[in-house]
């Protein structure tokens, strides 16, 4: 693989595995709110947010970090009184204190905050107006969770994609804005196999900040799952892989203010991509470079399958974050390409049908579920047992195979994500 197209496929990870505190829909409305409390220049006295369903549904029953609160009021709290759009989706990373300024000024102000749904064409988009002092201030978020294409005051815009004075391109189109090769199974195996390795070092990183998380949800954070799983792990590895990485999502779930290293927007993507192979090839006693690559695999495999189904989808990012570690798991056993394929193919017809009913502590259960099944396809493949292509989603090529699994996630499940987020909106008591 030569030189420039290894960089190419460098600057994607550059871009798409980055750190994040807490989930990142309330972490990228936080964001936008800061940017329009910051644009108005003073203290606002109303605040109208309308989002996506897809934002929507995954902000309303996160816990918020640190704060000990779900949902989005507290978030929003956070980011007008001490949120600095500088700092990204680390936008809610906070002091104590900073934290309680906020739960002072949403007691006093809640009142003044009107969010909603806003129809609109892009699955991910936020939108905040901002009130205070005679002024009025807009900001929108579109595409990306933290790529603004819109910022305005009192009329004036300051920023403007249509204008060309921003251009970041929307998530389910081509990235014309950066140099990106058109992705398959074989060059992600081919740049994370063969790379120099000193090349692939920044990805080390993903593993500090997961599996501080990890340790922290080991404590009991959650739902439980992670400390649940470890205590009937009895020594097992695949249960121990499994306990130690939803554990860490089960910190983030709750509202840990750890940062973790976020996969194409979401944090339990990076999550699930980062530790198995990392925890894998640890017990299993491999050397450092392979699992080094296998992380870099597992990323990259899951950016290259999430391209095809959106940023945002019904269909849960664990089924694309868990094929990615097939495929790493696979080659830490010492598969071959061929194999890796058969893996993600066996993931794409048992796990294709999971849907994305917004993030909340229950992510943990579907990332063990993504989980188990990725050992399980893996273990198959590496006996060379593959779904046959006459079955389901599935082809002889893996890549056919994957652009079948994104129609079902772009195209097949738009219905379903309205029907998810009325019934998560019309729940009785």
């Amino acid at each position: 693989m030569d030189k420039q197209l290894r960089q190419e496929l460098i600057d994607l990870l550059h871009r798409e595995v980055v750190p994040a505190t807490g989930c990142t829909e309330p972490g990228a409305v936080a964001l936008c709110v800061a940017r329009a409390v910051e644009t108005l220049g003073c203290e606002p006295t109303s605040i109208d947010l309308r989002m996506s369903k897809n934002v929507f549904k995954n902000a309303m029953g996160v816990g918020i970090p640190g704060t000990g609160m779900i949902g989005l009021p507290i978030a929003v709290a956070m980011a007008v009184t001490h949120g600095q759009s500088s700092r990204g989706l680390e936008v809610l990373t906070m002091p104590q204190g900073e934290v309680d300024d906020a739960k002072r000024w949403l007691a006093n102000h809640a009142d003044c905050l009107a969010i909603g749904v806003k129809e609109t064409a892009d699955r991910l988009y936020i939108e905040c107006n901002a009130e205070g002092g005679g002024h009025k201030a807009t900001a929108v978020i579109s595409h990306r969770h933290s790529n603004f294409v819109f910022v305005s005051r009192d009329g004036e815009a300051l920023l403007d994609a249509k204008q060309g004075l921003f251009d970041e391109p929307d998530d389910d189109a081509p990235d014309n804005a950066h140099q990106q090769p058109e992705l398959c199974a074989r060059m992600v195996y081919d740049f994370a196999t063969t790379a120099p390795i000193e090349e692939l070092e920044f990805m080390r990183g993903t593993i500090e900040l997961n599996t501080a998380a990890s340790e922290c949800g080991r404590q009991g954070l959650g739902l439980h799952t992670g400390s649940i799983l470890m205590e009937q792990s009895n020594g097992d590895t695949v249960h121990t892989v499994v306990a130690r990485t939803v554990s860490a999502s089960d910190a983030r779930m709750d509202g840990c203010t750890l940062p973790v290293y976020s996969n194409s927007g979401s944090g339990n993507q990076g999550i699930a991509c980062t530790l198995p192979p990392y925890y894998y090839g640890t017990l299993r006693g491999c050397p450092d470079e392979q699992v080094l690559r296998a992380v870099t695999m597992s990323h990259l495999m899951s950016i290259y399958i999430k391209q095809g189904i959106g940023r945002l989808s019904a269909l849960c990012g664990i089924v694309n974050a868990t094929m990615g570690v097939s495929a790493a798991l696979t080659y830490l056993e010492g598969g071959s390409f061929s194999q890796i394929g058969f893996a993600m193919k066996n993931m794409i017809n048992t796990i294709a049908g999971m849907v994305c009913d917004g993030a909340k502590p229950s992510c943990a259960l579907k990332m063990a579920t993504g989980l188990y099944t990725a050992f399980m396809c893996s273990e198959l493949a590496m006996h060379n047992h593959v779904v046959d292509s006459t079955d389901g989603l599935s082809e002889n090529d893996v890549d056919c195979s994957i652009r079948n699994l994104g129609r079902l996630g772009r195209e097949g499940m738009c219905h379903t994500d309205d029907t998810i987020l009325d019934i998560m909106t019309h729940k009785r008591d």
